[in-house]
Formats: C-alpha cells, sequence, structure tokens
C-alpha cells in the first residue's frame, strides 16, 4: 500500500515538472488533469523498471524516472489531441 501512496505523490510532482518542460499549447490544462498524467506517467515508469529489472516488485520510480514517463505520457497526450483523436478539455 505505502507503494502505491508513494507513486501517487511522484506522479503528482512528475506531472507538475513535465507540463513546465513540455513546451506547447496542447498542455493539459486544470490540477486534476496534470496530477492523473503525472500518476500515469509514474505507474509507466515504475512498470517499466519493474520489467527491465531496475526496480523490485515492491519499488516504485524515482523522481526523475517519473518525470520522464510523465513527459512520455504528456507526448502521447500532446500528439492525440493535435490529431483530434481526444479533445483537450481546457479548450473548449
Amino acid at each position: 500500500m505505502g507503494g502505491i501512496i508513494w507513486i501517487i505523490v511522484v506522479g503528482f510532482v512528475a506531472g507538475i515538472i513535465a507540463r513546465i518542460l513540455s513546451p506547447g499549447q496542447n498542455n493539459p490544462t486544470g490540477f486534476i488533469l496534470t496530477t492523473v498524467l503525472g500518476i500515469a506517467g509514474a505507474f509507466l515508469a515504475t512498470f517499466i523498471g519493474q520489467a527491465i529489472g531496475h526496480y523490485g516488485p515492491d519499488q516504485g520510480a524515482g523522481f526523475i524516472t517519473a518525470t520522464i514517463g510523465a513527459l512520455v505520457v504528456l507526448f502521447i497526450w500532446n500528439r492525440l489531441v493535435a490529431r483530434g483523436v481526444i479533445s483537450d478539455p481546457g479548450n473548449r
């Protein structure tokens, strides 16, 4: 249970950092969407890290790898919004 809470906290911070580092108009707007994308990035980084053996089964991603994961998720978000596959809730 502590590992999941750690991933959520790290994901929140990583989402904010990724949003600051990622240029462009298709960035998600709003506190909750930024947090969700950051948490998704932290889970992605944790999953990949555990799959390649970098993290143990009870370890989560650190701040740097979670931020990289959040940047990957944010890049995917930007591409989906740019192609019109999904709509950006902040730009209505």
